[in-house]
């Protein structure tokens, strides 16, 4: 069986590294808000090219303290609205409701499944105080046009960066390019802990304070609370492993973009539509035109197909020895956790949550995996 993402055979690739950071800390006897995860935040804010940093117990949580922040410093209030993309894992909606901020949501491109910029001005409003963009998939949502609406309307930028930790936006990575951006180091991501984990970055030094107070209970001091905060805190063991993984997360990355690009250059089946990333190259491929990506906008978190025959492939994978996962089987509007908007319609949302099929990809996949994905999806009918 080909995994679909074989975590212990990532995680063996850090040893001896990652044990003798576990034992670091064990013998430390210092366990939350330590050492390690002031390393960590300095070594992280240095690697995304903010300011800040500002770990958390996990992706969902930077974002909600995010929102929390600016309600606490008069920026938002109730009710205030938030564009936000149909096409996200529901991480990025909670994150507005649970701060009684309304989520605006706006279709993606359907060609990068990313937030169609194009579509963002008709939903902005009076009440709209910020633009969430999210590099689904890992691939950079940012672009000139959301710049303009932004610097236009006088909004707030903040990223989900949960799934494009490395990605590049022109020369600067994702997760500098706004007011603020939450990460998630949950296990099965680029850069992944062995636990839950996540991170805000800013260059907002007031908004840095009040996310690091919240995330503690809303103390700047012990015993002393200036706000109704959480206890979000990343632990010492989660932050020391980090530290070993950051410093490879570049040449990992490189190597997911190597198998991408196997897969782009030899998956051939006509039903099947491959992924399409920024800063391309042109490749000819015969009886049509497929796009490819070897630059920094992608760092292929997931690398996604889309086919119609997608439940068929999917069993067909499954029983050929390919695993593979669907990101995501149903859109947030759809959930019954958001039964009010089940009547919307969001048409492109939902063809890409019936047709998306997630390969295999990993820094660990070895090539004969990736060559037998190939020959498996050209041989399906």
């Amino acid at each position: 069986m080909i995994k679909f993402l074989d975590l212990k055979a990532i995680n063996d690739s850090y040893e001896p590294e990652l044990s003798d950071a576990v034992k670091r800390v064990l013998d430390s006897g210092w366990y939350l808000l330590g050492k390690e995860n002031e390393a960590f935040e300095q070594e992280y804010a240095s690697y995304i090219g903010t300011r800040h940093c500002i770990g958390v117990a996990n992706g969902l949580d930077a974002l909600r303290l995010i929102f929390k922040a600016y309600i606490l410093m008069g920026i938002m209030q109730e009710g205030d609205e938030v564009i936000v993309p149909a096409n996200t894992y529901i991480a990025s909606i909670l994150a507005i409701t649970d701060n009684r901020l309304v989520p605006i949501l706006v279709e993606p491109d359907i060609t990068t499944y990313n937030i169609d910029s194009e579509l963002i001005e008709a939903k902005i409003t009076k009440r709209t105080k910020a633009i969430m963009i999210v590099h689904l998939y890992g691939q950079n949502a940012m672009n000139a046009e959301i710049q303009g609406l932004v610097d236009k309307y006088n909004l707030k930028l903040i990223e989900d960066n949960a799934q494009a930790a490395g990605c590049f936006y022109g020369n600067n990575r994702t997760g500098s390019l706004g007011d603020a951006a939450g990460h998630s180091f949950y296990p099965g991501k680029n850069l992944g802990a062995l636990g839950d984990g996540g991170a805000v970055t800013t260059n907002d030094e007031k908004l840095a304070s009040v996310i690091r107070a919240l995330a503690n209970y809303g103390s700047t001091k012990k015993y002393v609370n200036d706000y109704q905060g959480l206890n979000s805190r990343l632990d010492e063991i989660q932050a020391a492993i980090l530290r070993v993984k950051l410093k490879r997360l570049d040449a990992d990355n490189q190597r997911r973009r190597e198998i991408a690009q196997y897969y782009i250059e030899n998956i051939k089946h006509p039903e099947i539509v491959l992924p399409f990333a920024n800063s391309q190259k042109l490749i000819p491929k015969g009886r049509d035109l497929r796009y490819a990506s070897v630059a920094n906008s992608h760092i292929w978190h997931l690398f996604v197909i889309r086919t119609p025959q997608r439940d068929q492939l999917q069993q067909y994978l499954t029983e050929n020895g390919i695993q593979t996962l669907i990101h995501y089987p149903i859109p947030p509007h759809k959930q019954l956790a958001y039964k009010e908007w089940n009547g919307l319609c969001f048409p492109i949302t939902e063809k890409i949550h019936y047709e998306v099929l997630s390969l295999p990809i990993s820094p660990v996949m070895r090539e004969e995996e990736f060559v037998k994905v190939v020959e498996r999806l050209d041989e399906f009918k």
